[in-house]
């Protein structure tokens, strides 16, 4: 995973993700951290250069090799753990190692809003400067220092950021070039006194991290086949989920966009309840199901607190209010602004998301190694969910992809609303409570024939994207995978044949071919195409499902990540990152495709 030497600020989307479930941070190919929100996912991002700060060459901390020539980077082994070798053109070499500390500590995960950095020479004699520039205010300021003994406190607003290290200090202080004849460390986390050295508290917590996702990783239940692509995936998805209250966000990063010089910009740092409910379903596939109790506990608390429906969208300390505003000191990724701050999406209505809701929760109810399985009162609970996709299943939304000047039955979030009806009467039925059986399966049934008389082309014989319309949108491949119809139902291979035609452009998928309210989509949306490629499978075009997965795959990032969209004309990747969407995609058809054990062993 070698690169040519590149100028120091090109931007692209090659890069690593660190984090440990409170905060996550973007490295790039040469160590440089370019995007980090403290005190969490949603908070001011003191390392913001992915977006370009106007006040100048800030928001970064990055490692200088005198003389740095070539760059590789590799994840260690299964983890969190980033490796970045810097090579010098006098033959002198580094290696970066970083990681946010996460591991069991006294019964519960410790995981702190810390950043831990390592370097150490490994070829000759590096030189090297420490250059740590982190902003406040979105990019608008430099944050005031004080320094003590060992280290450089900044006052980024309502928190204080200490970077504690055993490097001497004017190094770090002024940017000093020096002789590294041995590892340094560097440990950026709240204003909190380091109680041992950087050297013998780095090591222990990488020891305890490395453990950590080693034994997480132990316990997946993977696929025989792309073991490693689901693997990554999976780390990742872990990486996007908040800790502190089960949220998951969509992704880590606000505005980069889904095109080159489009307004498609937008923040993806907030819990999307249907984007949640997929990366837990996948996360179930894999048998890691302690992700899916975590957030039913953040749907839960929102459920509580909510005053009637909910929304598409919350932060994720339950903020139902994400308003939208622009961070005028950031010119945006490549200087394609607007920077958003915040989602109005929250304004809309969405009606699949109480179909989303019930799917997430439903293994709660028949996984029998959980350790607090569903009863009657998370039933009650999670009817609440019923009620409104039963209330709302003919009504007029926004859709799932979002749309701002429009608003139509939407085919798919119609499926969802019965998807929540068909699951309440399955879990109605496992809990032996007759009475809602019945009201939940009658309620299905009703939901089904609407949808079958108003969804379907009676031309064409397939599925539309709307009640009484004619368009399609990538959507509709998921009908079988819901159970809403069966694969080989002649209604769903026809619509997977037309929706191959109308919107696949090369390997890619796009998510629809109209007008939305900010024109013609350019880019495929990366879900889209692993949704195709699971309809393909469905259908019983499996070795043109594998060719097509191969051909996703290697669009990943060479650390195997994925943003939101990919180009189908260059294959450059675009949009917000990491994306979980496109992550879920990836493990779904790995899941789908993959050979039995049995035969690769």
């Amino acid at each position: 995973m070698s690169t040519d030497r590149q100028p120091r600020h090109a931007a692209t989307l090659d890069l690593g993700v660190i984090g440990n479930g409170s905060i996550g941070a973007l490295v790039d190919p040469r160590g440089r951290i370019v995007w980090c929100c403290l005190p969490a996912f949603d908070g001011d991002p003191v390392f913001c250069s992915l977006l370009s700060p106007r006040i100048g060459d800030e928001g970064w901390f990055d490692v200088e090799l005198e003389g740095e020539v070539r760059a590789q980077q590799r994840y260690l082994g299964h983890s969190a753990v980033l490796l970045t070798r810097l090579e010098s053109s006098d033959g002198s070499a580094i290696e970066i190692r970083d990681f946010a500390p996460r591991y069991k500590q006294h019964g519960r995960i410790f995981h702190p809003m810390s950043l831990l950095r390592s370097i150490r020479p490994v070829a000759g004699a590096p030189r090297i400067r420490l250059r740590l520039r982190p902003l406040s205010g979105y990019g608008e300021r430099r944050p005031e220092r004080t320094v003590g003994s060992n280290h450089v406190r900044y006052l980024l607003g309502d928190i204080v950021l200490r970077a504690t290290t055993d490097a001497p200090l004017p190094m770090l202080r002024d940017e000093l070039p020096f002789l590294l004849d041995h590892e340094v460390h560097v440990v950026l986390g709240p204003d909190e006194t380091l109680m041992d050295a950087p050297a013998r508290y780095t090591q222990s917590a990488f020891e305890s991290t490395r453990t950590y996702w080693r034994d997480w990783v132990r316990f997946l239940s993977i696929p025989a086949e792309w073991q490693e692509a689901v693997i990554r995936a999976a780390i990742t998805l872990k990486l996007c989920q908040y800790e502190g209250t089960g949220a998951i966000i969509a992704a880590m990063t606000t505005s980069v966009p889904e095109a080159p010089g489009t307004v498609r910009n937008w923040d993806y740092r907030y819990c999307w309840l249907r984007d949640a409910a997929f990366v837990v379903r996948a996360l179930n596939r894999l048998g890691a199901t302690r992700s899916m109790e975590e957030y039913l506990r953040y749907l839960f608390n929102l459920a509580a607190g909510a005053d009637g429906d909910l929304g598409p969208v919350y932060g994720i300390h339950f903020e139902r209010e994400l308003h939208e505003r622009e961070a005028e000191h950031l010119a945006g990724y490549r200087g394609m602004g607007p920077v958003r701050i915040g989602n109005d999406a929250w304004r809309q209505r969405q009606n699949d998301v109480y179909g989303s809701i019930v799917l997430a929760a439903v293994q709660l109810f028949f996984d029998q190694r959980l350790d607090s399985r569903g009863d009657a009162a998370a039933f009650t609970r999670l009817e609440q969910a019923g009620e409104s996709a039963w209330r709302l299943h003919a009504s007029p939304d926004a859709g799932l992809w979002e749309f701002r000047g429009r608003a139509n039955v939407h085919t798919y979030s119609a499926v969802m609303s019965w998807a929540a009806c068909d699951r309440l009467a399955r879990i109605a039925r496992h809990l032996g409570l007759a009475q809602r059986e019945s009201l939940w399966e009658a309620r299905a049934r009703d939901v089904r024939e609407l949808i079958l008389a108003r969804a379907v082309d009676a031309e064409h014989g397939h599925f539309v994207d709307a009640f009484d319309g004619g368009g399609l949108d990538a959507s509709l491949l998921l009908l079988a995978d819901l159970g809403f119809v069966a694969a080989d139902d002649p209604r769903f291979i026809a619509t997977v044949e037309a929706v191959g035609r109308g919107l696949r452009r090369g390997h890619h998928l796009l998510r629809y071919v109209v007008p939305d309210d900010f024109g013609m989509p350019e880019t495929s949306f990366t879900i889209c195409s692993f949704w195709y490629v699971d309809a393909l499978a469905a259908i019983g075009r499996v070795e043109e499902a594998r060719e097509l997965f191969e051909q996703l795959l290697a669009r990943r990032n060479p650390l195997g990540l994925m943003s939101e969209d990919v180009h189908p004309g260059t294959g450059e990747l675009w949009g917000n990152f990491p994306q979980t969407y496109s992550l879920v995609g990836l493990i779904n058809a790995a899941m789908r495709l993959s050979r039995s054990w049995e035969s690769v062993l």
